[in-house]
């Protein structure tokens, strides 16, 4: 492993080790792995895919305020410290800043191969069994119910909505997590969101059942 990539694991385990369960070093790692694993296929840049993948989510503004320029100027900052040349720092920073979900309600700001990497790596772990974990997680990080028939899911048609839901947490599977399949940029993306789309609405059909005394 390059000394570099070692220095930003070293400092994002720093950074992150309060951090909700959902969104902790353990979250970071995964993302990293299936971003190496897509990218044997896609060729992107290494370094550039595993730093942003490492540093995507240094600072979430769910975390710190809504701040959406924290998390990339942490990232800069960072990789300047380590003497990461300008343009690489740039383009990390630039996919740290527009990959999220809830920018896609902005449309394509930027994009470049890279980015669409991290960004299927990262909405890969949202979805599936540990996506469902993460959903249910945070949930109750935010004292959430998990499900209120009443409450019936949203269209969101532009990111202050999404941002601001407070809705149960099985309203995230429609208003989010099924949505991911559909949005994968990568072919070795789409199959692994495939397997992990289908096991969520098996999970979805159990729950019911169970809500209903089944």
């Amino acid at each position: 492993m390059q000394p570099t990539i070692q220095k930003t694991i070293d400092f994002v385990k720093k950074t992150l080790a309060h951090a909700e369960a959902g969104h902790d070093w353990f979250h970071i790692e995964r993302v990293f792995k299936i971003a190496q694993t897509i990218n044997q296929q896609e060729n992107g840049d290494e370094l550039v895919v595993a730093f942003a993948a490492l540093l995507h989510d240094i600072a979430d503004p769910k975390f710190n305020n809504g701040d959406e320029e924290l998390g990339p100027n942490m990232a800069a900052a960072f990789l300047t410290s380590i003497s990461i040349d300008a343009d690489t720092i740039e383009h990390v920073k630039l996919i740290i800043q527009h990959m999220s979900f809830k920018n896609s309600f902005d449309g394509a700001g930027f994009t470049s191969k890279e980015m669409q990497i991290v960004q299927d790596a990262d909405r890969l772990d949202a979805i599936g069994a540990i996506g469902i974990a993460r959903a249910f997680t945070y949930g109750g990080f935010k004292n959430r119910v998990l499900y209120d028939p009443s409450i019936l899911p949203e269209e969101h048609l532009n990111k202050e909505s999404y941002k601001n839901t407070t809705a149960p947490t099985i309203n995230h599977f429609y208003e989010k997590l099924l949505l991911l399949k559909d949005m994968m940029n990568t072919e070795a993306g789409k199959v692994i969101a495939t397997e992990r789309h289908n096991f969520m609405l098996l999970y979805l059909e159990q729950f019911y059942k169970e809500w209903e005394g089944k």
